[in-house]
């Protein structure tokens, strides 16, 4: 399978780094501390900002900016248990510096925290959530990117493990592909498992080398 793209934007965690055990540390205990069930508050994090689940599960507005800035501080204590994903070193080692980004829910600091973890190259462009207004699913993120890396959102492949995510990347006009078990969840016609055997050259990415979960 080779599909014609001009840029490649990556969600983060799921796709790039397994951040999965900083994820239910630090989430796990910022809701116990809350009295809040930790299996169903870890469930629901995957591909939003904490800005958007803090604003689920804090009733109270004047304690959101608190509740929050635990979250963010929790996680980034976490970030040292990322590591890479397979395939993702091999391939952000072989594209042209112009030629990508990352797209992620998480706040700058923590997304270069779990980066630097994992030993991934920092993206010529980051997109956080400190960037966007409106988080996935909304595709603002993915519009931002893409402008920035001079590519129609349309010309572009989006690489997803969360349904918000995903619909991010559809809703920006990006061709979605799913990746690992998560990415079975969202709508994507094409998952990996994960970027092993991918590659990017003139403009085409090729997936002739890896193992599809769905196509």
């Amino acid at each position: 399978m080779k599909i014609p793209c001009q840029g490649l934007l990556f969600d983060n965690d799921g796709v790039l780094v397994d951040s999965d055990a900083g994820v239910d540390q630090a989430w796990s205990r910022w809701a116990r501390e809350r009295g809040l069930p930790a299996e169903e508050v870890t469930a629901m994090v995957h591909g939003r900002r904490s800005a958007d689940t803090v604003a689920l599960l804090v009733d109270d507005p004047a304690e959101r900016p608190e509740a929050l800035a635990e979250i963010d501080r929790l996680e980034i204590e976490a970030a040292a248990l990322t590591t890479a994903l397979p395939g993702a070193l091999d391939l952000l080692t072989s594209l042209p510096q112009g030629s990508w980004a990352v797209v992620t829910s998480g706040v700058t600091a923590l997304a270069r925290a779990r980066l630097a973890a994992a030993g991934l190259p920092v993206p010529p462009v980051l997109i956080t959530a400190d960037d966007v207004t409106h988080g996935k699913p909304a595709p603002d993120g993915y519009r931002a990117a893409a402008e920035k890396l001079g590519v129609d959102p349309a010309g572009a492949v989006a690489f997803e493990d969360s349904v918000a995510g995903a619909r991010a990347g559809a809703a920006a006009g990006a061709y979605v592909i799913g990746v690992g078990p998560r990415g079975l969840a969202t709508d994507a016609a094409v998952v990996v498992p994960d970027l092993r055997g991918l590659t990017w050259q003139d403009g085409v990415l090729d997936l002739t080398e890896s193992r599809l979960l769905r196509s």
